[in-house]
């Protein structure tokens, strides 16, 4: 399997996820949260209009150009990756952020106006989603990948 179709296989894989455990939040979560491990995790409906960690509020239709951008970047990028574990990584960090593009498509009444929808909160850290975690995780693979010498894999086209 070449590259880019890794990546996307990767990507709609986590699309998937995400927004299945999206419409499962929004369905479950209406009447209130579940508490998960006492005031450690619970799962708690919220809407986050703006970029990572609640910053840049009210800044969607700007934030959405902006993953459409990366999106293409990543695309780009999967040409000259070396080795399938990075582009394991970039399908994770693509399909995280289209995942909550699409939230901001669907969710809104306007142009990329609409709120990412997050769920997973634990006490000690920022409420946050599946596409969130694809993101985190994609970027600490190309992060380790970044640490490994070169070397082609075997199997490559």
């Amino acid at each position: 399997m070449n590259s880019q179709r890794l990546a996307v296989a990767v990507a709609a894989a986590a699309i998937l996820v995400d927004q299945a455990t999206k419409v499962w939040a929004v369905a479950a979560l209406d009447d209130g949260p579940i508490q998960i491990f006492g005031d450690v995790l619970r799962l708690r409906l919220t809407r986050n209009s703006g970029a990572a960690f609640s910053s840049l509020q009210g800044l969607g239709p700007l934030i959405g150009v902006a993953v459409v951008g990366v999106v293409g970047l990543i695309f780009v990028m999967l040409h000259h990756v070396p080795r399938r574990f990075e582009v394991v990584g970039l399908g994770l960090v693509l399909g995280g952020a289209i995942g909550n593009l699409l939230d901001r498509i669907f969710r809104g009444e306007g142009f990329l106006d609409g709120a990412v929808v997050d769920f997973i909160d634990p006490s000690f850290f920022p409420t946050f989603n599946g596409a969130d975690s694809a993101i985190t995780i994609g970027v600490a693979v190309l992060l380790l990948g970044a640490m490994r010498p070169v070397e082609p894999d075997p199997e490559d086209d």
